[in-house]
């Protein structure tokens, strides 16, 4: 990892310090191993680590665990042991506004990595920001949750404890329009979303950009990201003569559709965002699905020269799963949270304040770093500086980077 270099912590926790203890592990996750620091601190994991989407999601919390066990082992913040505590959200708001609820309760918890979903996002932003507790995302997209609901004409900063490492939609969707349309050559398209703030919204903002640069939109459907039956959806693609489809959702709906239109006839690339970027998506495509295309946040870790101590020491780690999707991401994530307690103890003379949780967020706004994605910051609104993508097609039975670039608009 290229991290900056960092001046080590001098002074040991003094008296009067905040005193933090281990949280008990939930759900069987007993978390990143302690150090000899007699401070614990706590970074949360929230993320689906059950059902549909846990591919992504234990790929989060394992990078999320690496970072504070990589932390633990250099020593990075004198005194002080950093641990993981991973809660499964299960893809529902409502199950993480429970969760970012028990976080805040736990008086170890100095900031959170999560979720995956920015529908659960909008349930979670409120109660961590209540508590001034620092949250970072490695994956949501949706504009709103730092920009706020009007971002296309009036850009206000929501909460003060949210930031992410991801670039947004606002970003991804006209990015996967101009490369459809100029270097795909694709005039023809069918959008299709699942409902949902993530799905609806990206396809919203391919849409807009699709039009603008002179395509057309030859139909539109919503589906129950429920069901697993596209047969009706499928009829209509192929019936309207689109020569793409694209979907706005994850890959557990977007794989059978995919299967389902292809089968109905209309043999034609399905093109979605970062949520369709795993390989679950082609198993439950099928082998029909080579051309279909996924835009991914940033450049294939696997190429980036940042990443290559994270992927050697992540495959060393021994974790059972991949760290998918977001594995760099969410390593940043934790990491930034990291050096912003580090920030913190600094400042304050090697030990933790007792308004520690304020003043970690505080310190977030100005963290910096070359971390696993590329530098890491945030502008005024939370969001990732990186702004960079990348365009992935389905060749011999995986995902293959097949352009980079930033989105100009």
């Amino acid at each position: 990892m290229r991290q900056r270099s960092l001046i080590a912590v001098t002074a040991a926790l003094a008296a009067g310090a905040l005193t933090l203890t281990a949280c008990g592990s939930r759900g069987g996750d007993k978390g990143s191993d302690s150090g000899k620091g007699d401070t614990v601190v706590t970074i949360g994991v929230d993320a689906p680590l059950t059902g549909g989407l846990s591919a992504m999601g234990l790929g989060i919390k394992n990078s999320a665990d690496l970072a504070a066990k990589t932390a633990n082992k250099q020593q990075l913040v004198k005194g002080v042991t950093f641990k993981i505590q991973a809660l499964d959200d299960q893809v529902q708001a409502s199950v993480g506004q429970q969760n970012a609820t028990k976080f805040v309760a736990d008086k170890s918890v100095l900031g959170v990595v999560g979720p995956l979903n920015s529908s659960v996002a909008e349930a979670m932003q409120k109660v961590f920001d209540d508590a001034k507790l620092v949250e970072v995302s490695p994956a949501n997209t949706g504009p709103s949750l730092t920009q706020g609901a009007d971002w296309r004409n009036k850009q206000v900063r929501q909460y003060k404890s949210y930031f992410r490492t991801a670039t947004t939609d606002a970003i991804q969707g006209p990015f996967a329009a101009q490369y459809l349309y100029n270097t795909a050559k694709k005039s023809k398209v069918f959008v299709i979303d699942d409902k949902k703030t993530y799905g609806a919204g990206l396809a919203g903002t391919f849409t807009e950009e699709f039009k603008k640069l002179g395509g057309k939109v030859v139909g539109t459907e919503h589906i129950n990201p429920e069901s697993k039956d596209f047969s009706a959806v499928a009829t209509k693609v192929k019936n309207s003569g689109a020569d793409v489809v694209y979907y706005g959702g994850e890959y557990p709906q977007a794989g059978p559709l995919s299967k389902q239109i292809k089968a109905a006839g209309a043999k034609i690339p399905l093109v979605g965002g970062d949520g369709i970027n795993d390989a679950k998506f082609i198993e439950l495509a099928g082998p029909d699905s080579g051309g279909d295309l996924a835009t991914s946040v940033g450049s294939p870790v696997e190429e980036l020269d940042s990443a290559k101590q994270f992927v050697a020491d992540y495959k060393t780690a021994g974790y059972k799963e991949e760290y998918s999707a977001y594995g760099g991401y969410s390593y940043d994530s934790a990491w930034a949270i990291i050096e912003a307690v580090k920030k913190v103890v600094d400042d304050n003379g090697g030990k933790l304040p007792a308004d520690a949780r304020a003043k970690v967020t505080e310190a977030m706004q100005n963290v910096s770093f070359d971390g696993v994605t590329g530098t890491v910051s945030f502008d005024e609104f939370g969001d990732a500086t990186n702004k960079q993508l990348t365009v992935y097609a389905v060749k011999n039975g995986e995902f293959v980077a097949v352009h980079s670039g930033t989105f100009t608009g």
